[in-house]
């Protein structure tokens, strides 16, 4: 289908996710907000707690790739509240990630490409 992508680490190219699972992009924070990734992206059992920039005043467990160990994104445990909307989401680093677009079977840097308007604020 148009504009279907498999999102990979920039690291080492490991699957991380679609866009089929895609629900919204944040482009205040730079990422692309999925309900499900791969089992190619590892889940941080520590919190990391904001105290200065992105995520401050926030609390969220780091995802990284699961090959390289290359940081790729965040899940967000409490936030303040223009953020609360993230909460349990998986959200990508768009700098961390590339697009290989099935239709056209090229790989190009997540942030060269924008995906269709998709918000999670009501």
């Amino acid at each position: 289908p148009e504009g279907c992508a498999v999102f990979q680490c920039c690291g080492c190219r490991a699957v991380l996710g679609d866009s089929l699972h895609l629900c919204a992009q944040e482009p205040r924070l730079g990422v692309l907000v999925c309900f499900k990734v791969t089992n190619g992206v590892k889940w941080e059992e520590s919190l990391v707690i904001g105290l200065e920039g992105f995520p401050l005043g926030c609390a969220c467990y780091s995802l990284s790739c699961q090959s390289c160990g290359w940081i790729v994104g965040f899940i967000l445990y409490s936030a303040t509240r223009d953020l609360a909307h993230l909460r349990g989401f998986f959200c990508l680093f768009k700098d961390r990630i590339l697009c290989y677009l099935l239709k056209k079977q090229i790989t190009i840097e997540a942030t060269r490409i924008n995906f269709p308007a998709l918000t999670l604020n009501g």
